[in-house]
């Protein structure tokens, strides 16, 4: 099956490391030695899951973070079932922002499900920078959506832990996965429709 199960988009000021995230996820890779460029819109992803014994197919928009991109990159908001905003612990200006990212995704995806995700845990580990984000003001914030991750893309941790709870949360709601189950029926009918018009259609 071809669409995708789940929409996860992901947004945050530049430099937070959204694009790194999504890599480690999907392919398992950092790329310190990359240098940094902007995304441009959004970048999409694909990787399947396994939750509840089943197999999802998610997909993940990697949102742009400048501001001169916002008007482009809010129309990949629509149809959002999940959403990560991420945030640097060592950056305040990135967690001023947050508030921010919250309202533009519920002005169009009022039920997406919110979590947040502190980026860039191995500096603060190493002690290479300091923590510019108080705990007890994430925990608070927090509280009133999905969960807060603090992840590496460096290392990988947390990264699985993150992507995991947003599947078992969408396959947990079974509103969601009515609308799932449907569209899996139609894209088979669909399937069915075109081999029966195309008697030539390979099945090896």
């Amino acid at each position: 099956m071809s669409r995708c199960d789940f929409k996860i988009v992901l947004l945050g000021s530049e430099h937070v490391g959204k694009t790194s995230l999504v890599l480690r996820f999907v392919n398992s890779t950092f790329n310190s030695g990359t240098p940094y460029q902007n995304t441009i819109g959004a970048a999409f992803c694909a990787k399947t899951m396994r939750s509840n014994g089943k197999d999802f197919n998610i997909g993940i928009w990697d949102t742009a973070g400048s501001e001169r991109y916002e008007a482009m990159t809010r129309m990949y908001y629509r149809g959002a079932h999940a959403a990560v905003i991420c945030y640097e612990p060592c950056c305040l200006e990135s967690w001023a922002r947050l508030r921010h990212w919250l309202q533009e995704l519920r002005t169009v995806e009022e039920e997406c499900k919110v979590y947040l995700c502190g980026t860039k845990k191995d500096l603060l580990d190493s002690g290479m920078v300091k923590r510019e984000v108080p705990e007890d003001i994430v925990a608070t914030y927090s509280q009133g959506l999905r969960g807060h991750f603090l992840t590496s893309s460096k290392t990988g941790e947390n990264v699985e832990e993150l992507f995991q709870k947003i599947v078992d949360d969408c396959v947990a709601d079974a509103k969601l996965m009515r609308n799932v189950e449907e569209m899996r029926v139609q894209l088979l009918k669909e399937e069915e429709a075109y081999k029966a018009k195309h008697k030539e259609y390979c099945n090896c």
